[in-house]
């Protein structure tokens, strides 16, 4: 909540600084940039509903918790982005394709100072931001922290597009707001993909999967894997593993192996909500004859 409350300040005020340089200034990429700081605030508001909410115990009715609701909130957050993105783009074709460059206006001084203000301030945000997402392993929170990367790569858009402007080529200005809004749909999809997967129980990264597999091979009594499946569940991850074990061995203790595989996992893979251990038995002595 610290980080998405310093967001939203800052976004408030950097969405005054570019309005007003845009309008001063008579930059069209600039207002388009000023937008694109305004959405962060709406957004930044979509990222703490849905970490509030998915932060809530499970309940009767949602017996494994409320996770999801934050990858409901990247979901949304993408495609706010990508109406944002869509209607910057469009009103930028537009102006490239109607001509008349020689009566576009060129963009002030003011534009570009402020165009560089929002490049080291966003830039800071989207670094300060990421920090906290992998700190607290929030999928929301790291889609946020890529919105502010994308305001700085379209800041950085405004600024080319302003600076050439200023040296006498005003179709840049609009040029500008259709490489913004290249940037902004870029981001939109990509986090729009990130909370899809979490919400259709995608597996974990291959990587991962293997890992998990070692764990559980190094534990005693462990003769091997038969089945292992992971999904994603929000920000965190359940597990579903098929050991062997020997069959001639008591109940109890092939259940205590199942008990060891079962911490070995959570302990190693503090991101693991749930791990189901199922023991399959292999005769060893039958093998061996």
């Amino acid at each position: 909540m610290k980080v998405s409350i310093v967001s939203i300040v800052v976004n408030m005020l950097l969405t005054i600084l570019k309005l007003i340089a845009g309008l001063v200034a008579k930059s069209g990429a600039m207002i388009s940039d000023a937008v694109h700081s305004a959405s962060d605030v709406f957004s930044t508001l979509i990222v703490m509903i849905g970490l509030h909410v998915s932060e809530k115990k499970a309940d009767k009715e949602h017996p494994y918790g409320h996770e999801r609701l934050e990858c409901v909130a990247s979901i949304m957050l993408g495609m706010i982005l990508a109406l944002v993105g869509l209607e910057i783009g469009i009103k930028g074709i537009r102006k490239i394709v109607a001509g008349n460059y020689e009566n576009l206006a060129v963009p002030g001084l003011l534009a570009l100072v402020a165009a560089v203000i929002s490049i080291a301030v966003k830039e800071w945000m989207f670094w300060y931001t990421r920090a906290e997402a992998r700190r607290l392993k929030s999928g929301a929170l790291m889609a946020d922290a890529w919105h502010h990367r994308s305001d700085a790569l379209s800041s950085v858009g405004s600024f080319i597009g302003i600076f050439f402007a200023r040296l006498g080529f005003p179709i840049m200005d609009p040029i500008a707001s259709v490489i913004i809004a290249l940037c902004i749909l870029k981001a939109s999809y990509d986090i729009f993909k990130d909370g899809f997967d979490k919400m259709v129980d995608h597996s974990c990264d291959s990587d991962t999967e293997q890992k998990i597999q070692e764990t559980v091979l190094s534990v005693p009594g462990v003769l091997g894997v038969d089945d292992l499946k992971t999904r994603l569940f929000g920000a965190r991850m359940y597990v579903d593993v098929e050991i062997l074990a020997d069959g001639e061995q008591k109940l109890k203790d092939a259940h205590g192996i199942a008990e060891q595989v079962h911490g070995a996992i959570e302990h190693a893979f503090p991101d693991c909500k749930h791990c189901m251990v199922h023991v399959n038995p292999t005769e060893i002595q039958e093998e061996e004859k």
